[in-house]
C-alpha cells in the first residue's frame, strides 16, 4: 500500500506500560503439564532452526536440516502420542552460500530454506548489491528471505528512503516471503520500533522480524507487545495478517513459552501457526526437547542428549 505518513509519524507508544504488560505476561497465564507439553511441540513447528556463524560448513547445514525433519526424538514422542509426521522444523535459516546445500537436504520434507540476504547483519552494503543478493538466494531455492533494514533511516526518521528500501526488496523477492529484520536493540525507542513495523508492513513484508542475533540487545517482551500491536492495528485497517517473527535471545523452553502466551493474547488463535509466528533459533530445541523429556520421564537429561543433529 502507499505509505501513509500520518500513520507512521503518529504511532506512539506508552513505555511504561508497556514494560508493565510484558513483565505481567508470564503471571497472568500458566501453562503446566500436558498442556506445557503440546505448547513446547508447537513451539518446535514454529521454530526456523538456525545457523549464521562464520564457520558454518555444509556438513553442518546437513546435520542442521537432518534435525529440521525430526527436531524431538522419536521415542519421546511415541511416549506423547504425537505421530513423528506431525512435527519437525518452520524452516531452515543459512546464509547464502549454503543455500544450495540446505535445499538438497531437506528435498521431500517440506520444510523451506530461508536465506539471509541485504547484507546481513549490518544491512550497510550498496542497494544494488543488496538486491542482487536476494535475488540469488531465490534463483538458488530459498522460499523466504530474511532482509534487514538501513536502522540509520529509522534513526534520521527518513520513512520514505526506508519505504522505498523495503519496496525495492519486496519486488526482488517475487513469490519468496519476505521477513524483514527490524534490529530493534538499535532503533532507539520502542516508538521507533511500532513506526519502522508500520513502514515495512506498508512496503510489503510478510513478516517483522525482531533482530538479526547479533546486536547487544535482541528480541525482548515489550517490542514483541508493541510489534503485535502494530501487526494488529494493521490488520483492523487493511485485513491483511502479516506475521511476527522472534529472534535472538531464546534460549528456554520457557522464552518460548513466554512469547507464545504474548502471541495468543495480543494477536488471537490466528497467529498460533507456523504460517504467521516464527522463533528463530538453534541452542531453544535442546531446551524444549529436555522439557519434554522430563514431561515424559520425571528425569532432566543432559544437553549432549539432545544434539542439533
Amino acid at each position: 500500500m502507499p505509505l501513509d505518513l500520518d500513520a507512521v509519524r503518529g504511532a506512539r507508544v506508552n513505555r511504561s506500560a508497556a514494560d508493565h504488560r510484558a513483565a505481567t505476561l508470564t503471571t497472568r497465564r500458566s501453562v503446566k503439564k500436558e498442556w506445557q507439553a503440546g505448547w513446547l511441540l508447537r513451539a518446535v513447528t514454529m521454530i526456523d532452526l538456525t545457523t549464521l556463524a562464520g564457520d558454518d560448513t555444509d556438513g553442518r547445514v546437513r546435520r542442521l536440516c537432518g534435525k529440521a525433519r525430526r527436531p524431538v526424538r522419536s521415542d519421546l514422542l511415541a511416549a506423547l502420542g504425537v505421530p513423528a509426521s506431525e512435527v519437525k522444523a518452520a524452516a531452515v535459516c543459512v546464509y547464502h552460500a549454503l543455500v544450495p546445500t540446505a535445499c538438497e537436504a531437506l528435498r521431500g520434507s517440506g520444510i523451506p530454506v530461508a536465506a539471509v540476504s541485504t547484507g546481513f547483519p549490518a544491512g550497510l552494503s550498496p542497494f544494488a548489491t543488496r538486491l542482487t543478493e536476494i535475488r540469488e538466494s531465490v534463483a538458488a531455492g530459498a522460499e523466504e528471505v530474511d532482509v534487514v533494514i538501513t536502522r540509520g533511516s529509522v534513526l534520521r526518521g527518513g520513512w520514505e528512503r526506508l519505504y522505498d528500501e523495503v519496496a525495492g526488496f519486496r519486488d526482488a523477492c517475487g513469490d519468496a516471503h519476505m521477513k524483514v529484520i527490524l534490529g530493534v536493540g538499535e532503533l532507539g525507542t520502542l516508538a521507533n520500533v511500532k513506526r519502522a513495523a508500520i513502514v515495512a508492513m506498508m512496503a510489503g513484508a510478510d513478516f517483522v522480524k525482531t533482530s538479526t542475533g547479533k546486536e547487544t540487545v535482541n528480541a525482548t517482551l515489550p517490542t514483541g507487545i508493541i510489534l503485535a500491536r502494530a501487526i494488529r492495528d494493521y490488520f483492523r485497517a487493511t485485513g491483511i495478517r502479516v506475521g511476527l517473527k522472534a529472534a535472538g535471545g531464546l534460549k528456554t523452553a520457557r522464552d518460548a513459552l513466554s512469547w507464545l502466551v504474548l502471541v495468543k493474547e495480543e494477536l488471537g488463535d490466528a497467529w498460533m501457526h507456523p504460517h504467521l509466528f516464527r522463533i528463530g533459533a538453534s541452542s531453544l530445541l535442546a531446551d524444549i526437547e529436555r522439557q519434554l523429556e522430563h514431561h515424559v520421564t520425571g528425569r532432566y537429561s543432559a544437553f549432549h542428549r539432545h544434539p542439533m543433529g
